[in-house]
C-alpha cells in the first residue's frame, strides 16, 4: 500500500464536476477520483477548518464510531473496476479488526477528520495514477542538480584540500589595512 494525502480538489470548468486529486507522499504520482458536488464539500470543509453549526453526515459518523467503542485508524482505496474506485475503512472496534466497505468520497472525508492515513493499494495506482510532464521534468531536474552538485563538489575538492593546508599565521598582516601594517 502506498500512502497520498489530498493534495487538492478540481472543477472541470466544462461540466463543473470535481475530482480529487489524491498525491503519493514519496513520488510524483497522482490518483484523480471523480466525485460529486456534495462529497466535494465533505472533504473541502473540515480541510479549510469551515465551522459549522451542527455535525454534517461525516462528523456523525465519526462520532457514532467513537461511541460504539471504536476508531477510524486508516482508509484503504483498494480496487478499480469498471471504471468505480472502492475503499475501506479501517477500524478499530475495542480491539477488533474491521474493514468497512466505502465510497473512497466517504472514506477520504472520514480520513481527514479523525485525521487518519489514506492508502491506496499499488495495483490501483499503477492502473489509474498519472505523472504530470512539470513534475516528472521538475523530478529529472533537481536529479540533474544533484548529480551536477556531485560532481561539482568532486572538481572542488582540490581547492578545498589546497585551503585546508594553507597557515593563516603566514598571511601576516597581508589584506590588513595598509596604516596598519609594519613596514
Amino acid at each position: 500500500m502506498i500512502e497520498v494525502f489530498v493534495e487538492s480538489i478540481r472543477v472541470n470548468m466544462t461540466n463543473y464536476k470535481r475530482v480529487v486529486m489524491l498525491k503519493e507522499k514519496s513520488a510524483p504520482r497522482y490518483l484523480p477520483i471523480w466525485i460529486g458536488h456534495f462529497e466535494a464539500d465533505a472533504i473541502a470543509i473540515p480541510m479549510q477548518n469551515v465551522p459549522v453549526s451542527r455535525p454534517l453526515t461525516h462528523d456523525l459518523l465519526k462520532s457514532v464510531i467513537g461511541a460504539l467503542g471504536g476508531k477510524i485508524t486508516a482508509v484503504v482505496i483498494n480496487e478499480l473496476a469498471d471504471e468505480t474506485f472502492y475503499a475501506k475503512l479501517i477500524v478499530d472496534a475495542n480491539g477488533r479488526h474491521l474493514e468497512v466497505d466505502s465510497r473512497p468520497s466517504d472514506a477520504i472525508a472520514l480520513a481527514i477528520r479523525a485525521k487518519v492515513p489514506i492508502y491506496v493499494e499499488e495495483a490501483v495506482l499503477d492502473q489509474a495514477g498519472m505523472v504530470f510532464e512539470a513534475e516528472a521534468e521538475e523530478g529529472q531536474v533537481a536529479e540533474a542538480s544533484a548529480e551536477q552538485t556531485k560532481v561539482d563538489e568532486e572538481k572542488l575538492s582540490v581547492f578545498k584540500q589546497f585551503i585546508e593546508t594553507l597557515d593563516i599565521d603566514d598571511l601576516g598582516g597581508k589584506g590588513q589595512n595598509p596604516e596598519q601594517q609594519k613596514p
